[in-house]
């Protein structure tokens, strides 16, 4: 039996339109205009015990919504849904038990007290036993490496160290089922590679089923096998990440900064030059060719910065979609 079973998900709204100004608020009170929105929109899929599935799609696309559906804090306007056996809008406390939802723009701990004291508070509403919780905490603490800022108030910690925290009493009951939506949201590149290492050790040590949505193209590649991906409510895509980055990430950005004036002509003997405007340029270049690329213009022109640069999750979706060529 699948982890997670989805069938024709839809979660419906109907938003309140008013036209501008005080003519606007005057006709509204007599007659009030309403649009619905399809946030999610006949989604199907089925996820594995232990599988780690990167959730992705633009902004809009129904990501946070499916996973308060599948989290049960959403009731659906239609269809019917599997979490480890339960429906998830039944709040059923054994199912509670077995999952968690970690949004990183939400905070769950308590702001003015030290995170120790939000973790004991969740030891007694999962009625976790003494010795477990020791066990749990002191693998979790030892594996984000947060020893010692247990005990300093959650306001003083760093964006970092607060999402670390969060992570902990998210996972202290050992949930079967993670949602994650944009864990790594605000962190440095340092700190979201130590949160991706996290969640791919807790992936494996405890056999749990992840759904990870992310905006970072990083989180995905280093994490996720199968991808879904979710545009304006409906699945458009359901496979091996493989797939999307061989057809349509084949491809990397050269971002430049130059020290003097350049030929913007010489430039594109190089490679494909999609925007200019001196002293910067965004070059597009083959995936294999990139370090030769980026080495043939720190030898040939006045560089006094370069970076290389994946495109984006958006870009490779709005590809997907449109056909549109985001080089």
């Amino acid at each position: 039996m699948a982890a997670i079973s989805v069938q024709k998900l839809s979660k419906h709204y109907k938003v309140f339109e008013k036209e501008p100004g005080l003519l606007g608020s005057v006709k509204s009170l007599f007659k009030r205009e309403y649009r619905q929105v399809k946030a999610v929109d006949g989604v199907s899929f089925q996820i594995q015990e232990g599988e780690l599935i990167g959730f992705i799609g633009p902004n809009g696309a129904g990501k946070t919504t499916t996973l308060k559906c599948l989290s049960g804090l959403l009731y659906p306007t239609a269809g019917e849904v599997a979490v480890l056996g339960f429906t998830p809008w039944d709040r059923k406390h054994e199912f509670l038990k077995q999952i968690s939802l970690v949004m990183g723009q939400k905070n769950q701990l308590w702001w003015d007290l030290p995170a120790m004291e939000s973790f004991i508070l969740n030891k007694e509403i999962y009625e976790i036993p003494d010795q477990e919780y020791q066990k749990t905490l002191h693998t979790l603490v030892e594996l984000l490496d947060v020893k010692d800022v247990l005990n300093i108030q959650v306001r003083r910690l760093s964006l970092g160290q607060r999402m670390k925290c969060e992570l902990i009493a998210a996972l202290l009951h050992t949930p079967k089922v993670l949602f994650l939506d944009e864990p790594t949201i605000g962190l440095d590149v340092v700190m979201q590679k130590k949160i991706r290492e996290f969640i791919k050790e807790y992936n494996q040590a405890f056999k749990a089923t992840v759904i990870l949505t992310s905006h970072y193209m990083g989180d995905v590649k280093e994490l996720c096998k199968r991808v879904i991906i979710i545009d304006k409510g409906s699945i458009i895509f359901d496979g091996l990440l493989s797939e999307i980055t061989k057809k349509y990430a084949n491809h990397k950005f050269l971002r430049v900064v130059f020290a003097k004036e350049v030929d913007k002509k010489s430039l594109k003997k190089l490679a494909t030059v999609k925007e200019f405007d001196f002293p910067q340029a965004t070059l597009v270049v083959r995936r294999e060719q990139a370090s030769k690329a980026a080495a043939k213009l720190l030898e040939n022109f006045p560089v006094a910065d370069l970076n290389i640069e994946e495109p984006g999750i958006e870009d490779i979706i709005r590809e997907v979609f449109t056909g549109e060529d985001i080089a």
